[in-house]
C-alpha cells in the first residue's frame, strides 16, 4: 500500500515537472492562440486534444510492452526515437509557420496613396471575403494537424520506465491509477501554462506588432524545437 502511495505521488511530481521543464508542452499553444486570435474555448479544446494524443501514444506502447512482456531497454530506445522525430516535426513546423508569417507581413504592408484633394491615406491589401474564408479554414486545419502530430509523435519520457514497469509489478489497478494520474496531471499543466501565458501577453502592448504575429509566432516554435534538441529538457 505504501509503494502505491509513493508510485501515485511521484507520477503526480512527474507529470507536473516534466511538463514545466519542456516549454514545447505550451510555447506553440501560447504563440498560435495569440497570432491567430484564438478564442480561449478553442484554445482550450486544442490543448486538450493535443495533450490527450501525446499521452496516449506512450500509453498504447507501455502496455503493449507489458502485455508482450518486452525489456524496459526497448520501449525506451523507442521512446528515444519517437522523441528525435516529434523534434524535426516542431523545427519543421516552426520554420513552415515562420516563412508564412514573413509573407503574410510582407503581403499585407500598409501603403501610402495620394488621394484626388492631395490627401493622404493608407491602406492594406484586401482580400476576397469568400476566398479569405476559405483560406482561413485550410489554415487553421493545417496548424492543427501540424500541432497534433508532433503532440502524437512526441514520448512521455518519464513515463513507461519510472512509472508504468514499476506499477506493473503491483496490480492492474495501480497501473491504470498511476497511469491516469500522470496524463491528468500533464494535460492539467499543459493548460494552466497556456492560459497563463495568454493572460501574461494581455498585459502587453502587442498592438504594433500584430502584423509580424504569425512570423513571431512561428519563431518562437521553431527556437523551441531547437531548444528541445540541444537542451536536455
Amino acid at each position: 500500500m505504501a509503494e502505491s502511495g509513493i508510485l501515485l505521488g511521484t507520477a503526480i511530481t512527474l507529470g507536473l515537472i516534466h511538463t514545466l521543464i519542456g516549454v514545447d508542452h505550451y510555447v506553440p499553444f501560447i504563440a498560435l492562440s495569440k497570432a491567430n486570435n484564438w478564442p480561449v474555448k478553442k484554445t482550450v479544446y486544442i490543448v486538450l486534444l493535443c495533450g490527450i494524443g501525446h499521452i496516449v501514444g506512450s500509453v498504447v506502447l507501455g502496455f503493449l510492452g507489458i502485455a508482450l512482456s518486452a525489456g524496459v531497454t526497448s520501449l525506451v530506445n523507442i521512446e528515444d526515437m519517437r522523441g528525435i522525430l516529434a523534434t524535426y516535426v516542431l523545427i519543421g513546423f516552426g520554420l513552415i509557420y515562420t516563412i508564412y508569417g514573413i509573407r503574410s507581413a510582407i503581403k499585407n504592408k500598409p501603403h501610402t496613396h495620394l488621394s484626388q484633394n492631395g490627401q493622404t491615406f493608407m491602406h492594406s491589401h484586401t482580400h476576397d471575403s469568400t476566398d479569405h474564408a476559405h483560406n482561413n479554414t485550410k489554415k487553421a486545419r493545417n496548424v492543427f494537424w501540424g500541432l497534433f502530430i508532433f503532440f502524437i509523435l512526441g514520448p512521455c519520457e518519464p513515463l513507461i520506465p519510472l512509472l508504468m514497469y514499476p506499477a506493473a509489478t503491483m496490480d492492474i489497478f495501480t497501473l491504470v491509477l498511476v497511469t491516469v494520474s500522470f496524463a491528468v496531471c500533464t494535460i492539467a499543466t499543459m493548460l494552466f501554462m497556456t492560459l497563463l501565458g495568454l493572460k501574461g501577453f494581455q498585459l502587453l502592448k502587442t498592438e504594433k506588432l500584430e502584423r509580424y504575429a504569425h512570423a513571431l509566432a512561428g519563431s518562437a516554435i521553431l527556437v523551441c524545437g531547437i531548444s528541445v534538441l540541444l537542451l536536455p529538457i
